[in-house]
């Protein structure tokens, strides 16, 4: 299919998005281990079957970080839509219905005001699934709730059953492999907690680990405690 590719190098990804700058593309950032990204690889193939004047490009996130570090890309699927160098929307999470939409609309419209250019920092997902909190509670009162909600509180993209990095998904293993009991929190589902605990907990990235209402680290802390005995320490105290 010669308007649908998998790209293997930043090269290779200019060179294709270059090749011509009015038309229309979708970045299609994926990962193996991520099973909604299977429902979206599908998608992409069945939309460029149908759309052969738009372009399509399969970038396994974590291989071609680069790529995806340029785009601001913090999850899987995540899905971005150019027109040439510029940015028409990014569409976050397996939602086949909105692509499909985003795709016939763009195709079949030569002239759109774009949100910015892929020179800029791109704009944040504007469908990301934003939980809705109690008004009453600020948001300080929420943070120290949901992360006294047990005894080991997981702050991941995704579930543990369905993440959407692969931090989060080794970090689930780790806790897994160690028989630990854990709730978790999606700070996908809510802005106000995501960007709060990154000040509170001074910590920039996710996941996060909390044992006892208390911010332990990242997946190298973690990862560096349970080989040094000090997880089971902590897990005990």
């Amino acid at each position: 299919m010669s308007n649908h590719h998998e790209v293997t190098s930043p090269s290779h990804f200019q060179q294709l998005l270059s090749s011509d700058l009015n038309r229309v593309s979708v970045l299609n950032f994926w990962a193996e281990w991520a099973e909604p990204c299977k429902q979206m690889n599908a998608v992409t193939v069945e939309l460029a079957n149908k759309y052969p004047s738009v372009l399509f490009l399969q970038i396994e996130a974590e291989v071609q970080s680069d790529i995806s570090e340029s785009f601001d890309i913090e999850s899987v699927p995540s899905l971005i839509l150019l027109r040439g160098h510029t940015l028409l929307q990014r569409i976050s999470g397996a939602d086949a219905p909105a692509l499909t939409t985003a795709v016939a609309k763009f195709a079949s419209s030569p002239s759109i005001n774009p949100l910015s250019r892929t020179d800029l920092p791109p704009a944040k997902a504007s469908n990301a699934v934003i939980e809705v909190a109690d008004p009453s509670e600020d948001l300080e009162s929420r943070m120290t709730r949901l992360m006294n909600q047990s005894k080991v509180v997981l702050f991941m993209k995704g579930s543990p059953d369905a993440p959407r990095c692969g931090f989060s998904r080794r970090m689930t293993g780790l806790l897994r492999d160690q028989k630990v009991d854990f709730t978790h929190f999606d700070i996908l589902s809510d802005e106000g907690v995501r960007q709060g605990l990154k000040k509170r907990n001074d910590w920039p990235t996710f996941p996060q680990l909390i044992i006892n209402g208390e911010f332990v680290g990242g997946l190298d802390i973690v990862q560096e405690m349970v080989e040094n005995g000090e997880f089971v320490e902590t897990l005990a105290s």
